[in-house]
């Protein structure tokens, strides 16, 4: 809480004079009407109860975004600066769920036998997730962000409960598409009023305050999975957050809500009716939410991608029916998808204009590559470390949250930086080779008999350079769209995020399941029965029970080696491509571009 008096001066009332030249728009909608000239027009508007206003939300733009136009013009800077303390204890909430879901997972899918197909979880979760995002941002600009930001609440929720009481794999496979759609969009949803909260050229900052309880929740994250596993259950690790998480979300809805009322109370908000009729209405959103593409596109990624992982598990391998069927229907349903979205769709999943950028592509490319990249070799990262280093859960906790611990203090540095100097792109010459670097270190000290040391400087240096271009292509994207567009290129960013996700962990369970079993077949002891060698495959329980300095453990930890350094090469060998994608971001002044009104960070 230190941080809030450093931040205060920075809240203020800005008006369209503070802005130094109008945001561009003719890389998203050329017809659309500036937000600074929209707002001149208003600029003698008054309320109902007679006080005077600089300025009116932006009347060209759509309902959920005149609202949180109003809620700013509104609102007091203690309001304010209560939002962005929800905003933080939000964060901290999903920062902890998420550290201990990090931790647990692989011991809920081994209580399944199932801990070889972690990523199969993984997959099925990204991939409905990315399919969310662009409905959720009509959502938050038709409806308005406490409708959407309520809504996910509900999904992460549900989430929770279902991972806690599940009894199979299927069911916590369901629980996790729930859950990553809930927390997911919640967090999305912050990052949107975050970004309806800040001026630009503080947005860094913004998001480095909001996204600091990582830091904390790096050390207590490990330590509450170590004590949820070995002295209550792995279940109520998911299970508590279900009660914790409608009691600190509350606040935030109900201060979004009651400020939009104080708008509508001095006249900010002008309300027509549609005149449509209840089923005209579900028609109108089904179009609206474009319903049809977010099934398609789920449905034909999950399916095309499943199969690169389960193709070993199978009867015939690659030559099993229903292998090939899977990738074929896949394929057919995502050319369905481009077909539905380019001729049928009234409001497309992605609309053409918000590609027309190269700033929007440049930073979707970056993301994507990241996390592509990142997810080949993640979903293993926990278990090689108590297998193979031979740390405690707490321990193996630690060192996979050392990006969290580096990220929580670096951006704010970063977010400072990107304020005096009004530029980000130059962040990207130093973050990007960084982090490449380091992921090649990891290839050699990823094998067994490596010092622990090693591994975690190599996370340091990954750290720095994840962290930076992350939040710089944040920033980016932002900063190449009009206030109108927030929702929909902060959703185009986690979509192909998502689907990069997706794919990395496709690549990663593609890479596991073809070469650690035969590595295991190869490096265990010849003694070693078809049916122990089974349990070994797929549970991390079994493996941990052999001791120390045993054949077993030995065997199982080069094969860790052996199945870690291939999927770290293909992953280094993908991260290369963003040395090109660094290129194509344009490098914006942030301090001469408005995008908000109202009382604002």
């Amino acid at each position: 809480m230190a941080v809030l008096p450093r931040l205060r001066p920075g809240f203020r009332r800005t008006t369209t004079d503070d802005a130094e030249s109008p945001l561009p728009m003719s890389s998203l909608e050329a017809n659309e009407k500036n937000p600074a000239v929209a707002s001149a027009g208003n600029a003698t508007a008054s309320g109902s109860n007679g006080q005077s206003h600089a300025e009116n939300p932006d009347e060209a733009a759509q309902r959920g975004v005149q609202d949180v136009e109003a809620v700013t013009l509104t609102w007091s800077k203690k309001s304010l600066i209560a939002v962005f303390i929800l905003m933080f204890l939000l964060y901290f909430v999903n920062a902890f769920q998420s550290s201990i879901l990090y931790n647990l997972v692989p011991f809920a899918t081994s209580s399944f036998e199932m801990h070889s197909l972690l990523t199969v979880i993984y997959i099925v979760s990204n991939s409905m997730s990315a399919a969310v995002y662009i409905p959720l941002a009509k959502m938050l600009d038709i409806w308005g962000r406490a409708e959407g930001f309520l809504l996910m609440v509900a999904f992460a929720t549900l989430g929770l409960v279902l991972m806690a009481s599940c009894s199979g794999l299927s069911t916590f496979c369901a629980a996790q598409v729930f859950y990553s759609i809930g927390f997911g969009g919640l967090i999305y949803s912050v990052d949107v009023i975050t970004a309806d909260a800040s001026k630009l050229k503080n947005r860094g900052l913004a998001y480095a305050f909001t996204s600091s309880p990582y830091m904390i929740t790096a050390f207590a994250g490990p330590k509450a999975s170590d004590d949820f596993y070995y002295h209550i259950s792995w279940r109520w690790g998911f299970g508590c957050f279900a009660i914790i998480l409608p009691f600190v979300a509350a606040p935030l809805y109900v201060i979004l809500k009651l400020n939009l009322r104080k708008a509508a109370k001095q006249g900010l908000l002008s309300r027509k009716s549609s005149g449509r009729t209840l089923w005209q209405n579900i028609w109108h959103y089904i179009q609206e939410f474009d319903a049809p593409g977010v099934v398609l596109f789920a449905a034909g990624l999950t399916v095309f991608l499943l199969p690169f992982t389960l193709a070993d598990s199978a009867p015939e391998g690659w030559a099993s029916g229903y292998i090939i069927a899977m990738i074929v229907v896949g394929f057919v349903v995502l050319a369905l998808f481009g077909l539905y979205e380019t001729f049928l769709a009234r409001a497309p999943f992605l609309h053409v204009n918000l590609l027309a950028n190269r700033t929007v592509i440049g930073a979707c490319l970056l993301d994507f590559t990241y996390q592509v990249s990142y997810y080949c070799w993640n979903s293993y990262f926990t278990s090689f470390l108590q297998v193979v280093n031979n740390l405690s859960l707490a321990e193996a906790g630690y060192v996979g949250s050392t990006f969290d611990v580096v990220s929580g203090v670096l951006l704010l540095f970063v977010g400072l930086l990107i304020r005096k100097t009004g530029y980000f792109k130059w962040l990207l010459f130093v973050a990007v080779p960084l982090y490449i670097f380091a992921q090649g270190l990891m290839i050699h000290f990823r094998r067994p008999n490596t010092g622990i040391g090693c591994i975690v400087m190599c996370q340091i240096f990954i750290a720095v350079g994840g962290s930076i271009f992350i939040i710089v292509q944040q920033i980016a994207i932002l900063a190449a769209a009009d206030h109108q567009h927030v929702a929909a290129v902060l959703a185009l960013l986690y979509v192909v995020g998502n689907v990069g996700g997706a794919i990395g962990n496709t690549i990663s369970g593609a890479i596991w399941t073809n070469t650690f079993a035969k590595a295991l077949a190869r490096n265990l002891p010849s003694t070693t029965s078809p049916a122990d060698l089974e349990d070994i495959y797929n549970s991390l329980d079994t493996q941990l029970s052999y001791a120390v300095g045993t054949p077993e453990r030995l065997g199982i930890q080069e094969s860790y080696g052996y199945a870690q350094a291939r999927m770290l090469a293909v992953g280094t060998g993908i991260m290369a491509l963003s040395l090109i994608w660094m290129f194509m971001i344009k490098n914006i002044n942030v301090t001469k571009t408005a995008q908000v009104r109202g009382t604002v960070f």
